[in-house]
Order: structure tokens, then sequence, then C-alpha cells
């Protein structure tokens, strides 16, 4: 039998330890209260029970709860453990242990999530292997690597890089795969790339519909460039049945934010340019989806839309639909100021709360949806 006792200091209970005798001999599995709780001593003495049990009566299979519990334990518990020959040392982990483990660890993430980790990994693999102990990441070698990234990728792309890493080795110290982060003390940089900032203009934005191949394609850009809608994660889940003609406003469902309290969707005006367009594409044939034809593929929409902007003489546009949607952004703040912009464009619940107050009055819709108003855009 196991027991469980407490070490104190000044009253305070500093550390557990799990203590059992193989004869005359103690043996001591110390656990400082800082890392570990009651709850973990509990269960590490349960468990070197099982691990006795399964010792003394020759059971080489461990029950699959007890087996589950060691495959999941810090490392450093593992290592006290095999200290007293309990189980086996666990082999060092490799750096493609680790990007499989966190990777697998992270359930539920969305695919441009996943995409960003993909292309993080393949980038940290340039550098390192696969095969080589994690303990060989330092910061030396990850200073190198950043640099190394610089030359040939843009200061915001490898910020976002060395971020995502970053979440990957943080997770490795809390699995006590690593004493500290390797990352810490080296800075991202800015996510910011201040080089691809520009505008889309009216006229360009005109220029951009007549180079459109179809009625769709011209949809999709006035919902970027007039609605502000993120593409494509909300033009995607975009349905006719969230388009409210008489009403002068269409609900936008919105991935990106759903995680946060209230921000699942938020209400945009029919701004007259983008009602034109709409109304143009819609066709009373059954269709579920406002862009329909894409539902079901990848929506691979750079290339199309890159191909459109040289047919529109407008030149090749960095981060297109993220330039349509700020400068839609900037137009709703000047027109109508930061409450609305918040609220339309879709920003933090904090700076709606901070900005406006209330509810939009039927009106706001209304002025914002007509068409014969100057300006409007």
């Amino acid at each position: 039998m196991a027991t469980l006792t407490t070490d104190r200091r000044s009253g305070k209970i500093a550390g557990y330890n799990v203590q059992w005798y193989e004869g005359k001999r103690r043996f001591t599995i110390h656990l400082g209260a800082k890392r570990y709780t009651k709850k973990t001593a509990e269960r590490l003495k349960d468990i070197v029970e099982a691990l006795l049990f399964y010792r003394r009566n020759g059971i080489s299979t461990p029950e699959k709860s007890v087996e589950f519990w060691l495959q999941n334990a810090p490392i450093k518990i593992r290592e006290k453990l095999a200290k007293v020959n309990l189980i086996l040392v666990d082999e060092t982990k490799t750096c493609g242990q680790l990007w499989d483990e966190y990777l697998k660890h992270k359930t539920g993430i969305k695919p441009k999530t996943v995409k960003a980790y993909t292309e993080c990994r393949t980038h940290f693999f340039k550098m390192f292997s696969e095969t080589e102990a994690i303990e060989k990441i330092t910061p030396v070698r990850l200073r190198e690597w950043k640099t190394s990234l610089l030359e040939t990728s843009a200061a915001a792309s490898v910020a976002g890089y060395v971020k995502n890493l970053s979440a990957v080795l943080r997770w490795a110290v809390d699995q006590e795969w690593l004493a500290k982060n390797p990352l810490k003390g080296i800075t991202r940089g800015s996510f910011v790339n201040d080089d691809k900032n520009r505008t889309i203009s009216m006229d360009e934005y005109a220029k951009l519909l007549d180079a459109c191949p179809s009625q769709e394609w011209r949809t999709i850009v006035a919902l970027a460039r007039i609605g502000g809608l993120r593409c494509p994660s909300e033009l995607k889940q975009l349905r006719w049945a969230d388009i409210n003609w008489s009403g002068n406003r269409f609900l936008v469902h919105s991935p990106k934010t759903e995680h946060h309290e209230g921000k699942h969707e938020r209400v945009v005006p029919l701004f007259a340019e983008l009602r034109s367009e709409l109304k143009r594409h819609f066709s009373d044939n059954g269709d579920e989806f406002v862009i329909q034809g894409l539902q079901g593929t990848a929506w691979s929409l750079h290339e199309p839309f890159q191909r459109i902007a040289r047919k529109a003489g407008v030149g090749t546009i960095d981060r297109p639909f993220d330039t349509l949607r700020t400068t839609r952004s900037h137009e709703v703040f000047e027109r109508w100021g930061s409450a609305k912009e918040n609220l339309w464009i879709g920003h933090s619940e904090a700076v709606r709360r901070k900005h406006y107050k209330g509810e939009l009055s039927d009106e706001s819709f209304a002025d914002a949806a007509d068409a014969n108003e100057k300006n409007t855009c």
C-alpha cells in the first residue's frame, strides 16, 4: 500500500509525498505543491499502487485507464516513476514528435488556423530536423531561423510563424518536455505590413465590377467592398434568407468572432450599391446561399480576383479581400462614425460598448440604404 503525506512550511502545504515500502526499504516520490495539486498527488498514489500490484503479480499489460494516465502524465512524473523502477524511462522527444503531438492536441480549430500551423511547421523544418531532440531547439538557432525567414518572407508573415511556434513551445513547457520556452526574449515583430497598405477607390471598384466574369463575382466583390464582409468565412455562410429587403438590412454570420459572447453574428445595412448587385444576382431557383456556385469548393478566390484586377487595370492587389474590407471600414467610419463602423464591420464587443450604447433605429438602416442619397459610399 502506498500512502500520501504532506510537507508543511509555516503552516502551509509545500509538497506531497507518495511513499511505500518494499521489504525494509522505503521509497518516496515528492511532488511540489506549487506545480502539482492534491488531486494529482492522490491519483499518482493510486497509480503507484496499481504498478506495484502489477509487478508483484507479473502483469505486463496495465489496465487501459492506468496506461492512458501514464501516456498523458507530465514527463517529470514519468521520470520520477522510472527512477524508482516502476516504469521504463521515456525516450527523449524529437522535433517531429513535438509537432505531431501538439497538432493532435489542437482539436476543434478552424481550417485557416490548421493551414497557418502547417505553414509554420514547414518553415520550422527548414532549420531543424524531425529526428533531432527538442533540446536542440536553442535561442541561438531560433534567432538564426527567424533571420533566414526574413530574407525570403514578409516581416508580417514571419511574425505569424514566430507566434505559432511560440504556442507550440509553450505547450511543450506545460507538458514538461522542455524546462523553458527557448523563444522567450525573441521578439516576433509586427503583423502589420504598411508597404502593402492601399485603398480601393469607388472608381477602381466600378472597374473591378466591369471586369468580373459573372454576376456572382460582381456580388462577391460588392459584398467585400460595400458590405465589408470577411471573405471567405462570412461570404460563404450568407444565405438569401439572411437578406431583409424591406428592412434594408442583412444578417452576417461571423465564424471569426463567434467565440466572443454576442459576436457570432451582426446586422449590416443593405447599402444601395450592394442592394443593386444582389438584386441582379437573385434568381428564384431555390438556391440557399447567395454565393451558391462556390459551395462545396475550396473557395480559392485569390488568383481569380487577381485576374479580374489585372483586366480592370488596377494592378495586383496584395491581400485583396482584406483591402476591400479595410477600405469600406474607413469609409463607414468617416461617414457614420466609429460606433456604426464597429457594429456594421464587426469589431470587438468592448469597442462597441465604449462607443455606442443602444440599438440602431430603422431610420439608420434606411439612410444607409437610400439609393437616391449622394455620397453614400
